[in-house]
């Protein structure tokens, strides 16, 4: 099952998946109360932790819009025309992202998880004209829809797209010891329950002094919720991930970590050893 499908299934449960919007799908009460529930955790709007709509797009349009690369917003837009376009990276954090991989002088990273490529071409921008991404996504075909915006912003050369699940993958890497800490960065966006996997294999990806960063590890703020809250199953479960995701990072020697409220959370991690 395609990538986007299956954290569709962590966040709405399976039986909730939404279905593409030439589906002539009627949603009985039931449904609708539980959408209701995911919405209190989560805005179609943004990803933002603010409890200010209005200070969000104060941000958005001082500090994000006009600095935007024209690629990254045509991306943004067509990404937002999508279904499940929610789980894209949103332009704050995508800004983020692209600062700091300038600072650390990134040049060579991994993405585990693409969609359309929005996070992808933030990283790719962001590189030197020889940088190189080893990009992973069991969907190729959303990866395609960013591809010619990709290809137009003259970055295409950068990136190593693979399809298929990102664990074998990872473990493809791992046997070319060559490949041992010869990245700089690395960022994970893709299926929660997987995430410490990747954790386990990326440490050894990632150089010492490198960067793994993961997404969504606030997860709406439910990590601070009351575990009775009333919250959609498929949403309080991807929180009891998160929220074991968060415990093991805060621990690990190997690394260390600050955990930034940009977004839905984004933790950054270290390598020390």
């Amino acid at each position: 099952m395609a990538q986007v499908c299956l954290r569709c299934e962590e966040i709405l449960g399976k039986t909730d998946v939404p279905q593409p919007p030439t589906a002539e799908v009627k949603a009985d009460s039931t449904q609708l109360q539980e959408e209701s529930k995911v919405a209190k955790y989560h805005t179609m709007d943004h990803k933002s932790l603010l409890q200010s709509d209005a200070l969000y797009q104060y941000i958005l349009e001082t500090s994000v819009y006009p600095r935007e690369p024209e690629a990254l917003k045509e991306l943004r837009e067509v990404t937002a025309k999508v279904p499940w376009s929610f789980m894209a990276i949103p332009p704050d954090e995508a800004q983020f992202l692209g600062l700091l991989l300038k600072l650390m002088n990134a040049k060579n990273t991994i993405e585990v998880g693409v969609y359309t490529g929005h996070s992808l071409l933030s990283t790719a921008l962001a590189l030197p004209d020889d940088g190189k991404i080893i990009a992973m996504d069991t969907d190729r075909a959303t990866y395609e829809m960013g591809r010619p915006i990709i290809d137009k912003a003259g970055v295409a050369h950068k990136i190593d797209f693979r399809e298929g699940p990102a664990l074998p993958l990872l473990d493809e890497m791992l046997q070319n010891v060559g490949m041992h800490g010869a990245f700089d960065f690395a960022f994970v966006d893709a299926d929660k329950e997987n995430y410490l996997k990747y954790h386990e294999r990326l440490i050894d990806l990632v150089k010492i002094g490198g960067v793994i960063a993961y997404d969504n590890t606030l997860w709406r703020g439910t990590v601070a919720a009351p575990p009775e809250d009333d919250m959609n199953e498929g949403f309080r479960k991807v929180r009891v991930l998160t929220l074991e995701v968060n415990k093991v990072l805060a621990a690990d020697p190997r690394v260390e970590i600050a955990q930034i409220p940009v977004a839905d959370g984004i933790t950054l991690c270290r390598r020390l050893s």
